[in-house]
């Protein structure tokens, strides 16, 4: 298959089993989806089979699993079904789950990976989101750290350690394709400790664990018997919880990881961070045409280049690229050009007009404007200059009739350069 066309399945796959932490029985269904849906989830066993989109602004929990999803339909442990779907870079699919959590079954991805590929990976029209690293950047959460390089591929290197006879330091390097995936990490088991049981329990957590779905070790070697796959089976464990992580960025992701002692709340710092820094190839969700019938916006003011993401009525993300050729750098500081402050928030708001009026679509936008009411919290925290590409990232915190809260952030190669809180309504002209 080629490697710049999307992809999703050709027909219907199932697993079922045991939830790791909530111990629910569950069956997963892999169902084919329309070409640029994106992997989406579907609670079948909930009234109105709502739907959680398998992105980072959904993680709800990230304790010894990585959850998505908020209240009743939070989903419980996605991270090894969608360590198969990145490995084998699917990027448009439907998972219908019976239950709250996908089951664990041996405890590794394989059982993942082997259903999916039996539901026939396929090419589909449209191009997939690559994530690209232009220059090499660090990301730190708790005792979990990571580097960051530019390359061609998605390359893992982690090392792990801990104070036990069967892991001490282990540590490997796995570049990430669906041979090697399914050869060198697929297999790799969840791993616990009993000295851990009771604490864990006491937390809701670990209900459906037991030996047949995961490694259990004791303070001298393997609880109950047992052999490991590989020697250092627990490291390729923790490779494959990256990948599955790193799936909630929406994108297919090119670049060397380095990660030391990783866990799922450093894997989603990482994906975040990931998602600021990187460059976004593939189509953007709107170009600049479809932005100018939305807004009334005109040269020299318009200052959206184009809209990568937009998640439902809740979330917005556009690019704006500031060259030297702005007319602002005339008479802003000649010599030494910075962006101007307010024109930073102003192409901010622009984003945020953009998400309010989504929820005019099928209207004649023609005949509506957005005004901004207020504007609260702003900060400036580094100068924008010429050659910097700022993003906008914008959610919606509240909509009532015509008006609207939004808070808004723009980032520089992944710091934050500008913040606020705004309030805005849409009037007829």
């Amino acid at each position: 298959m080629s490697p710049s066309a999307r992809r999703g399945i050709r027909k219907k796959t199932t697993v079922s089993g045991t939830g790791l932490h909530t111990g629910a029985r569950t069956e997963a269904a892999f169902l084919p989806a329309p070409a640029g849906q994106g992997i989406v989830f579907r609670r079948v066993d909930l009234a109105g089979k709502p739907q959680i989109p398998a992105l980072l602004s959904e993680v709800e929990a990230v304790e010894r699993r990585t959850a998505i999803g908020k209240g009743e339909s939070t989903i419980h442990t996605v991270e090894h079904l969608l360590a198969a779907v990145a490995a084998l870079e699917i990027d448009d699919l439907t998972v219908e789950l019976s239950g709250p959590e996908p089951p664990i079954l041996d405890g590794s991805v394989q059982p993942y990976f082997a259903a999916l590929e039996q539901a026939g990976p396929t090419e589909t029209s449209g191009e997939p989101l690559v994530l690209t690293v232009p220059a090499p950047f660090t990301v730190s959460e708790g005792d979990s750290s990571y580097i960051v390089a530019p390359a061609k591929e998605l390359r893992l290197t982690v090392s792990i350690e801990w104070p036990h006879p069967l892991i001490g330091r282990q540590a490997g390097s796995f570049t990430v394709t669906p041979q090697a995936f399914a050869r060198e990490l697929a297999s790799a088991r969840t791993f616990g400790f009993t000295s851990e049981v009771a604490a864990l329990q006491a937390k809701g957590l670990i209900k459906g664990a037991s030996s047949t779905n995961a490694i259990v070790l004791d303070e001298r070697g393997l609880a109950n018997g047992g052999e490991l796959r590989w020697p250092d089976e627990f490291v390729r464990h923790k490779a494959a919880d990256i990948l599955g992580d790193l799936a909630l960025t929406g994108a297919r992701v090119r670049a060397h990881i380095v990660a030391t002692r990783p866990s799922h709340g450093g894997n989603i710092a990482l994906a975040r961070a990931l998602t600021r820094a990187a460059q976004r190839g593939g189509a953007p969700k709107m170009d600049i045409g479809r932005i100018m019938d939305v807004l009334p916006h005109r040269y020299p003011f318009l200052l959206v280049d184009r809209i990568i993401e937009v998640e439902g009525q809740q979330r917005i993300v556009g690019i704006k690229n500031v060259t030297i050729n702005e007319p602002f750098f005339q008479g802003h500081f000649p010599g030494h050009p910075i962006m101007p402050g307010v024109l930073i928030i102003e192409a901010m708001a622009q984003v945020g007009g953009m998400l309010l009026m989504s929820y005019f679509e099928g209207q004649n936008v023609e005949d509506k404007v957005v005004y901004f009411m207020s504007l609260d919290n702003v900060k400036f925290r580094r100068p924008v200059v010429p050659g910097d590409q700022i993003r906008f990232e914008l959610e919606m915190v509240q909509f009532r009739g015509k008006t609207c809260k939004m808070k808004g952030a723009g980032y520089v190669d992944g710091q934050i350069v500008a913040e606020a809180d705004m309030m805005a309504s849409v009037v007829d002209r």
